[in-house]
């Protein structure tokens, strides 16, 4: 017998109208991160960042003063994590192992997210898989929060593109 929990996946995708360029710049910008990755209501904070394989970045992810406490898994009211960069393949793919900073064995270990941007008809298709979600997160849980996250982005993306001008002329991300 043994104590390891079993690991849960969940895949997620949507379909965004923007080139996948402006998408990996979204996703590759610490300032377009702290816009968008932040599901719902959160707001997000990047600590460092470090754009190489082998590199990436620390984030924290605060929930609103309007939801109940202790919902973080940091502190009452934060997650915060550190992502490591294992593949970044521009603009297609990028591959992050994602580890919670929190002293629950719960949200322990490190979990996988990939990220494809491929193009199709009316924009790019987004796809966000996850790997090894730590059992402390219900998977269910973990695509609504995906989803919430991708529809911020897509309000991202376009209103990176109007404030820039025509899709894919702008300089910004």
């Amino acid at each position: 017998m043994t104590d390891a929990p079993p690991t849960a996946s969940s895949r997620t995708s949507a379909i965004i109208a923007a080139p996948r360029e402006a998408l990996w710049r979204a996703f590759t910008d610490p300032a377009a991160l702290e816009a968008w990755q932040a599901p719902g209501e959160m707001t997000g904070k990047v600590h460092a960042f470090d754009l190489r394989v082998g590199g990436g970045y620390r984030m924290s992810l605060f929930y609103p003063a309007a939801e109940p406490a202790d919902r973080g898994k940091t502190t009452e009211r934060e997650d915060r994590y550190t992502a490591r960069f294992v593949e970044l393949v521009p603009p297609t793919r990028i591959v992050q192992a994602i580890a919670f900073d929190a002293a629950d064995p719960a949200f322990a270990g490190e979990m996988t997210m990939a990220v494809t941007l491929a193009e199709v008809a009316g924009g790019t298709e987004v796809t966000i898989a996850f790997e090894r979600i730590p059992p402390g997160i219900r998977p269910e849980d973990n695509d609504a929060g995906t989803r919430a996250s991708l529809e911020k982005l897509a309000r991202h993306v376009a209103a990176r593109a109007d404030a820039d001008g025509p899709v894919g002329t702008g300089a910004g991300g």
